[in-house]
């Protein structure tokens, strides 16, 4: 009698713990943490608002405006925030160099 309360008890166990995992199986994982997404801008009309927020705490504003509308221009796509996060808009932004060869065109 005593196998048999055991037997219950082990499936009962058991069956819990399949259906927890099944309940943990329904959420969807949590989104990847990582730079704020990209804006991808309509050159006629974004690229001025988008550069302005970009260059916003730069100490050359006018430098800085200057090369991030070109980018934007070429790339449509302007990195959210005031610095870093350039991978979000890809090897146009990225890799695009300077005259000498330097590659940080793109602020």
């Amino acid at each position: 009698m005593a196998l048999g309360k055991l037997a219950v008890v082990v499936a009962l166990l058991v069956s819990l713990l399949f259906l927890t995992a099944i309940k943990a199986a329904d959420y969807a994982p949590a989104p990847p943490l990582g730079p704020p997404p990209h804006k991808i801008v309509d050159p006629g009309k974004d690229c001025l608002g988008a550069c302005d927020v970009r260059c916003s705490e730069q100490k050359r504003k006018n430098l800085c405006s200057r090369a991030c509308l070109k980018c934007c221009s070429v790339c449509l796509c302007v990195p959210a925030g005031t610095s870093g996060n350039k991978e979000t808009c890809g090897r146009c932004y990225t890799d695009w160099a300077t005259h000498g060869n330097r590659t940080n065109k793109c602020p």
